[in-house]
């Protein structure tokens, strides 16, 4: 198969999403939730849309001729150890392992398999010849690469099994807020999407905020009361309230608005339903406390993009193609084998 037949299949893929049945659309939807609560219909829609992003044969096209692929290749077997923290969230590999020309032999998450089968059930459908480059295995032994995505526990396990082989690991990221005490609503809203989005379980959605003094935090936190209703999902409320019952048993300042808990700390990954802040008294000390922990950050957010290499309030859910996890260049891995 040719990169150009390649690109034609992911290209049909984006229409065939596009322009999707309400009802064929309301029926994946249930069929995800129903296997993971977490994936409600609403979220699921928002991945399908931020696929389309991906999904146009100008923007494939543009995006992998800065890599001189060979029309044709020898496939080696790549292995892929997917995440399943949001909806499709291991498209992306499986995506660049096809595009490269290599077989993608995957081992779904338990959390992410309805959207991720259909996603390779109506590729297939598209580019027959898919068929025998895609293969759904429990366990993923003498594959030529591997490309694994997990926690930094599951990360030891994935070094001792497959550090022998050409592989990309991938570890905890999380994402951050910087703010300058001139944001507006507007800024606080858009920032509550790059918390809420996904119920905060993606590496892109934020975890901490740093701030210059206490008193944004009451403007923030009034500001974004039009998420409330992310409290209807019964296992972020569940969340919620069993993060406060910890924090009132230990007797731990915090801010509540109902749904969101504001929590002082030196942390970076919060529990869900809690934002971590802290406080910086010049740019010099942000500065250092952001490059501190810049190894575990994904996205850098902040009002316009003020603050060095970060995105405006609102884009933490919106990755270009080249906005590769952990800042790994994928296709210039693949393209090694």
């Amino acid at each position: 198969m040719t990169l150009e037949e390649r690109i034609d299949a992911f290209d049909q893929l984006g229409s065939l999403i596009k322009n999707i049945s309400e009802e064929d659309l309301d029926n994946l939807c249930r069929r995800v939730e129903n296997q993971n609560n977490w994936f409600s219909p609403a979220q699921t829609k928002n991945a399908l849309n931020a696929l389309l992003v991906f999904l146009k044969k100008e923007s494939l096209e543009n995006w992998l001729s800065a890599y001189n692929l060979p029309s044709d290749n020898d496939p080696k077997s790549v292995g892929v150890l997917m995440a399943g923290n949001i909806p499709a969230v291991g498209f992306h590999d499986l995506m660049c392992v096809l595009l490269t020309g290599h077989r993608a032999c995957i081992k779904l998450s338990s959390s992410d398999q309805v959207l991720i089968l259909w996603l390779i059930e109506k590729l297939v459908s598209i580019q027959p010849k898919f068929k025998s480059m895609i293969s759904v295995e429990e366990m993923l032994k003498n594959k030529d690469a591997y490309i694994a995505t997990g926690s930094d526990n599951s990360a030891r396990y994935f070094e001792y099994y497959f550090g022998k082989y050409p592989n990309i690991i991938r570890k905890n990221r999380t994402s951050v807020g910087i703010l300058d005490g001139g944001e507006s609503k507007e800024d606080y809203i858009k920032l509550g999407l790059d918390i809420f989005q996904y119920y905060g379980l993606g590496c892109r959605n934020v975890s901490k905020i740093f701030v210059p003094n206490r008193e944004v935090l009451i403007s923030f936190m009034d500001s974004i009361e039009d998420y409330s209703e992310i409290a209807n999902n019964h296992k972020y409320f569940h969340n919620y309230e069993y993060n406060k019952s910890i924090l009132l048993v230990n007797k731990e300042d915090h801010l509540d608005n109902g749904f969101l808990i504001l929590q002082e700390s030196k942390g970076l990954v919060s529990p869900i339903s809690v934002l971590y802040y802290e406080v910086y008294q010049t740019i010099e000390e942000l500065n250092d406390l952001v490059r501190r922990v810049s190894d575990k950050i994904q996205c850098k957010l902040s009002r316009g993009g003020w603050f060095e290499d970060s995105l405006d309030f609102g884009q933490a859910q919106c990755p270009t193609l080249v906005d590769y996890a952990d800042g790994i260049d994928t296709i210039a891995f693949l393209k090694t084998l």
